[in-house]
């Protein structure tokens, strides 16, 4: 048997999974943390039965440009400027105070300036996953929290974008300025080309052949890759060109078919995902790091629900909403990991920093979800008044 084919890795993950997931249901546990632990037994750096994570990474990169897709079709182009307007300062604010704090505690524990800018930089960040994944959408009062929350993630997503080129510039010796000016100006050039494809060729492709179920289901997978292929091209983000997509074809009265249907081929890519970031982790070196990032976790996890619900009240939102939508967001992101393997690989970092980020980054998406998942409802909430759609 070639125990290096995909095949195999897939047989090993998926059913490890089905076992995983198993026994967190029988115990309570939120799924994502089995298919984390699954990753970080079976990894690498655990019995080394799949060892194959940059293409795993990249196929489990899938679920995530199909989970923004799936956000676009729920959210019509006006309400979304609507919700960028309101999302920007609260953005702007938050993320200053993130790299501060984050920045503030690697210094103390004597990385250096740049590790620490770093690391605080990879702080800003909250989980597009953890965040969207674990959101009700079929609740009015969670409807709004998924606007504001789609809002604010977009623009860490533009905030990250414009970090990873900074890092990458510092690589490479080249000045990011050119490159990061042609990127933001391609972004409202992408929308409004996607909005003419859409008017002119997709809604009637899709009125002519909407019968065709197989065939609509292909032409939205297309789109969306082709959208994300796009915004990759002009140096945005692919998951930046997925979310385009989506919300230039949720005018469509099919829209809501398309989101039915694709969301079983997103859990497939997402259960991949997450399997990569517990196998991408070396626990032998946990130590080195332990105590900095139990703080700096502790840091991230106790102040980002605290400024999300004081900067979201003063846009004019509820106490109430600021504290769900503050605890939901209150982790570091996938984005944090890619930092983390962008400033390493540039030996921009030292490896302890971004052990430090990795280590900080899986320790808030773990007891995010459980914060999440056992206090607010979840499509996979484990008590049965807190699950919800």
């Amino acid at each position: 048997m070639d125990f290096s084919s995909i095949t195999f890795s897939f047989f090993l993950i998926f059913t490890g999974a089905a076992v995983f997931a198993s026994l967190a249901l029988y115990t309570r546990q939120p799924l994502i943390i089995a298919y984390i632990a699954l990753g970080a037994c079976i990894g690498p750096y655990g019995l080394s039965l799949v060892t194959d994570l940059d293409l795993l990474t990249d196929i489990g990169h899938v679920g995530i440009i199909f989970l923004l897709f799936l956000l676009g079709l729920d959210m019509q182009p006006q309400a979304l400027w609507v919700t960028l307007r309101k999302s920007v300062v609260v953005a702007v604010f938050s993320s200053c105070i993130f790299l501060l704090g984050g920045c503030a505690v690697a210094y103390l524990f004597g990385y250096s300036i740049i590790d620490s800018l770093v690391i605080g930089a990879a702080m800003m960040f909250s989980s597009t996953i953890i965040g969207i994944k674990l959101l009700p959408t079929t609740v009015l009062h969670h409807r709004h929290i998924g606007e504001l929350m789609i809002g604010l993630l977009l623009l860490q997503d533009l905030l990250a974008i414009i970090v990873l080129m900074v890092l990458l510039s510092a690589n490479s010796g080249d000045s990011m300025g050119t490159t990061l000016t042609v990127s933001l100006l391609s972004l409202p050039l992408l929308a409004g080309a996607a909005l003419l494809i859409v008017r002119f060729v997709l809604l009637p492709l899709i009125t002519r052949f909407d019968s065709f179920h197989e065939y609509i289901f292909l032409l939205a997978i297309g789109w969306c890759l082709g959208m994300a292929e796009a915004a990759s091209a002009l140096g945005l983000s692919a998951e930046i060109g997925a979310f385009i997509a989506g919300v230039t074809i949720a005018t469509s009265p099919i829209s809501q078919y398309i989101a039915i249907n694709l969301k079983p081929l997103r859990d497939f890519f997402l259960i991949l995902f997450f399997f990569s970031v517990g196998a991408r982790f070396n626990l032998a070196l946990l130590y080195q790091v332990l105590v900095p990032a139990i703080l700096l976790s502790a840091l991230v996890l106790c102040l980002k629900p605290v400024v999300y619900r004081y900067l979201l009240k003063g846009v004019s939102e509820e106490r109430s909403m600021g504290w769900d939508l503050g605890f939901r967001l209150g982790q570091a992101s996938e984005f944090s990991l890619l930092i983390a393997y962008v400033a390493i690989g540039g030996a921009l970092i030292s490896e302890q920093a971004s052990l430090l980020i990795q280590a900080t980054t899986i320790i808030t998406l773990l007891v995010s979800s459980y914060i999440v998942v056992l206090n607010y409802p979840t499509p996979i909430a484990i008590s049965d008044h807190l699950r919800r759609d």
